[in-house]
């Protein structure tokens, strides 16, 4: 059954009514943002630089239209597909050329670069531009509205230019190289502190009252493996599918296609938690839907000796995303960072069907009664119902100790919300994790900094992640338990900026989310209906193969 219609609602939202909103969702972020932080209110120039060098990035009320048009389909009983697009005439984006501030990656020691500096070299940097002839701009940017780091000030950025192309832009960073300093071409429809000119979004509602299917997340059988999703919506006959959390996505790192973070499928624990983090977790088959930040602790017990496991479906000694005890260089969530164990013990479960990862240490293969079939040197397959346990280090000589044939290795693996509560697992119950929360309790509540997506004493960290615009992938449920699926459209200047995190709850607390997360998003931002991809990824190559997705599955007849 298929329905098209088109309907005009207020504001952003769409799903159900709210609270009236007169301006779109974006906008309303960025005057409340005025309202509230005394850094968006211009301060005067300072004798250090001449007045019209100097100048203050803050959200400017826009004239934008109150309403957004969208288009609405009925997919399947329960069902129903929005799309719309959130404009905002008024703004100006442009390129611009920003030199990046010399930093030091806090946990590696790297020399790296931020887009922020501290106000002494701001006005250095601006110094020696204009003595290139340039006339720069010195703008303050102050922190969003995260739930867990500082207020005012985060930092100082220089610009030069104001430019209708790239390649305009382009031609002025060889003056920019001369001076001794990095630029970086940028679009400035990406920036927090100005509305974007517009945002291409996509919302799947699945009413449990009404749907008689199943939303799964899914790994679509094979944890080692990359799949588009609109591959997996078609192969599953899926009616609505997007992509799901973060994964693997460099031999350097892993397995390509492994979580790098929890991820259960069909009730079987497949990763382990990259510390506490945001979690949809999907029970009886999706009929109910919540979210909660979880941890995942495991133990292989040998008769009375027990041993930790830290990892599932990962190689032995490399975490990716970190976020596990004794990691180095830091066990706390630390996104799109590999951390090291020197003492791992990683299981490897039916649901690994690639080779398993050789080099020193020790494997023990179980049978389907956990008892050891072998124990010898890494490598070979996960054999058919059993398991595989491989340890370095301190792990290593511990099954030595006890993989003995015959002897019986038991794993136990526990989920718990961050309240302490247990999280029992049951066939057609799946949980896809990603970070950070967005919606907490029915209001705006984004712990970024927590769930390791920036870093308040290294802005060379995460800022363009979550303090730029980006394409992203966002689950959400509200009051009456419906639960909601969406996507915008980014990195595409003139068409369709994205999100930032802030953006994105602001946008998911609008569509009625009483609950929300950001799944994986940039390149991996895909929506698939009935197979095929209804939004536009930005990858050039077009949709990417990821790890897990989530599908909304009609019934089984």
């Amino acid at each position: 059954m298929r329905n098209e219609r088109d309907t005009r609602t207020p504001g952003a939202a769409g799903v159900r009514p709210g609270p009236r909103r007169r301006v779109t969702v974006a906008v309303a972020a960025a005057i409340a943002l005025t309202a509230i932080h005394p850094w968006a209110v211009p301060a005067p120039a300072q004798a250090s630089a001449p007045p019209a060098a100097r100048s203050i990035t803050r959200p400017a009320p826009v004239a934008v239209s109150d309403e957004i048009r969208w288009t609405t389909r009925t997919v399947a009983p329960g069902v129903e597909l929005r799309t719309g697009v959130i404009e905002h005439p008024d703004a100006e984006p442009a390129w611009t050329v920003t030199v990046q501030a010399p930093a030091v990656d806090r946990l590696t020691g790297a020399a790296t670069f931020a887009p922020l500096g501290a106000r002494a070299w701001a006005d250095e940097t601006a110094r020696r531009l204009r003595e290139a002839g340039l006339t720069p701009r010195v703008e303050e940017v102050g922190w969003p509205e995260y739930a867990d780091t500082p207020r005012g000030t985060m930092g100082w950025r220089v610009r030069v230019g104001s430019y209708a192309t790239s390649a305009k832009a382009q031609r002025t960073t060889p003056k920019v190289t001369a001076a001794g300093l990095q630029p970086s071409v940028e679009w400035t429809g990406y920036d927090i502190q100005r509305p974007a000119d517009q945002e291409s979004v996509r919302v799947a509602v699945i009413d449990p009252a009404t749907f008689t299917g199943a939303v799964e997340a899914t790994h679509h059988g094979d944890v080692a493996d990359r799949e588009k999703t609109s591959s997996v919506a078609t192969s599953l006959n899926s009616l609505v599918g997007v992509n799901g959390g973060f994964f693997v996505t460099s031999d350097a790192d892993g397995v390509q296609g492994t979580m790098a973070g929890i991820g259960a499928y069909d009730g079987e624990l497949q990763s382990m938690a990259a510390g506490p983090r945001a979690a949809l977790i999907l029970e009886d088959g999706g009929r109910r839907a919540r979210i909660a930040d979880l941890t995942t602790t495991a133990t292989a017990r040998a008769g009375s000796a027990g041993y930790a496991v830290e990892g599932i479906n990962r190689v032995p000694g490399r975490v990716r995303n970190c976020g596990r005890p004794g990691a180095t260089p830091t066990d706390l969530p630390r996104q799109d960072l590999t951390c090291s164990k020197a003492d791992d013990l990683v299981k490897f479960t039916p649901s690994f069907r690639a080779a398993l990862p050789t080099g020193p240490g020790v494997q023990v293969v179980l049978d389907a009664g956990h008892r050891v079939v072998s124990t010898g040197a890494r490598g070979g397959k996960v054999p058919a119902g059993g398991s595989v346990l491989q340890g370095i280090g301190s792990a290593a000589d511990w099954l030595t100790a006890h993989g003995r044939a015959g002897e019986r290795i038991a794993v136990r693996e526990v989920v718990r919300d961050t309240a302490g509560r247990q999280v029992e697992l049951g066939p057609g119950d799946s949980v896809v994790s990603a970070a950070p929360t967005l919606v907490a309790g029915g209001r705006i509540a984004v712990d970024a900094a927590t769930e390791g997506m920036l870093d308040p004493q290294d802005l060379s960290f995460g800022y363009a992640w979550s303090n730029g615009r980006q394409p992203r992938t966002m689950a959400g449920i509200d009051k009456e338990g419906r639960l909601l699926l969406v996507t915008v459209d980014g990195r595409q200047p003139g068409t369709s900026e994205g999100f930032t995190l802030v953006e994105g709850a602001e946008f998911m607390r609008s569509l009625g989310a009483e609950e929300a997360l950001n799944l994986d998003g940039g390149g991996s931002s895909t929506m698939a209906v009935e197979g095929r991809v209804v939004n536009v990824p930005s990858d050039a190559a077009g949709e990417r193969p990821v790890g897990d997705t989530v599908q909304v599955l009609p019934a089984r007849h």
